[in-house]
């Protein structure tokens, strides 16, 4: 039994089961666009159009460890840490072997927008990890550079420098 199912995470899923029994038919392979589609609305930013995406007991592990139940809630913060911040999707992994009640998705890219002064930004790493049950997503952790980068102002433009030095090596 998945985590999912053991916190009662999936069960307004399980009674739609019941009523509906394609609803098992969830191919994990979508599970990325799924989760695709739910970060282009939230960075709109739209919250309140993604809820139809997540399940209603959602659990959300922000940076800094910070629980969290739906998207609205990471809006505040970010409204909070960021004058502006969208992110550029590198790639979405799909982890081999997952069923329609438990996949785990990988989203990996880079944060860029403006701080709370105004200072633009750009390749600030990202990572997050969903899970998706039933075509609903029931968990999300979310990973970045933020915290360092304002602890530590030039570790930004370090960063960036090393980042495009890497990409002419590699070209």
């Amino acid at each position: 039994m998945s985590n999912a199912s053991k916190q009662g995470l999936d069960a307004p899923r399980s009674e739609a089961s019941r009523l509906d029994p394609d609803i098992d038919a969830f191919d994990p392979q979508s599970a990325g666009d799924l989760v695709n589609e739910y970060l282009r609305i939230v960075m709109i930013p739209d919250p309140e159009g993604a809820q139809h995406l997540i399940a209603p007991r959602m659990h959300i592990r922000f940076t800094g460890g910070r629980a969290m139940h739906k998207p609205s809630d990471c809006t505040v913060f970010n409204a909070g840490r960021y004058a502006w911040v969208k992110k550029r999707i590198a790639r979405t992994d799909v982890v081999a072997g997952g069923t329609p009640s438990e996949t785990i998705v990988y989203s990996l890219g880079t944060l860029h927008g403006e701080w709370p002064d105004g200072t633009p930004f750009e390749g600030n790493r990202y990572v997050d990890r969903y899970v998706v049950s039933h075509g609903l997503i029931t968990h999300m952790d979310v990973w970045n550079d933020s915290a360092e980068w304002i602890l530590t102002p030039g570790l930004a433009a370090e960063a960036n420098a090393a980042n495009a030095a890497e990409a002419v090596h590699a070209s």
